[in-house]
């Protein structure tokens, strides 16, 4: 296998998880955002948009923990990674969430300001902040199983979640 084979599908795995688990997430947020909001004429995402969101959540978590801060607590319990982690993914979610309903009225708005203004006269609050409680609730079980994967080895995280790992896949493991 050439070194940029190795190196696609190593970053394809590493991509993987994060992805697999916004997948599932967002689209649990966008049925219960259909639910609470069934018959009020709201438009909801589709499960196209709810995918490429997740592609780019997967991507973006793998890229912030390149960042030398995000892994603030490495030798600490790891209640403190894991604090330190959900607040910043917490705060991005809530600044994307805030951005999507923002281009939704930018759409009908004569400019930003104009959106903004009636975002917030018209924003459901309740149903947004019931959405960024689910988001930050799902964000934070991302963190703990990361965390989790961080200190027992991705191999052996996998073993115990899913079983023993086939032979054949032990012996490409790197390490």
């Amino acid at each position: 296998m050439s070194k940029l084979t190795r190196t696609i599908k190593h970053e394809f795995m590493e991509l993987l998880p994060p992805t697999i688990f916004f997948f599932v997430i967002l689209h649990i947020v966008a049925i219960i955002r259909s639910l609470m909001t069934h018959g009020t004429g709201i438009p909801l995402q589709n499960s196209l948009s709810v995918t490429i969101a997740a592609l780019i959540l997967g991507k973006s978590v793998l890229l912030a923990n390149l960042l030398p801060f995000v892994n603030r607590f490495p030798d600490k319990p790891l209640i403190w990674n894991i604090g330190w982690k959900t607040l910043i993914y917490a705060l991005v979610a809530l600044c994307l969430h805030y951005l999507e309903r923002l281009y939704d009225y930018w759409k009908e708005a004569p400019g930003l300001a104009a959106a903004n203004h009636q975002l917030f006269s018209e924003l459901n609050w309740a149903h947004f902040w019931a959405i960024q409680i689910l988001l930050v609730t799902l964000v934070a079980n991302y963190c703990v199983l990361e965390e989790l994967a961080r200190v027992t080895g991705r191999e052996k995280f996998r073993r115990i979640f899913f079983g023993p790992v086939p032979a054949q896949a032990n012996r490409n493991a790197p390490g």
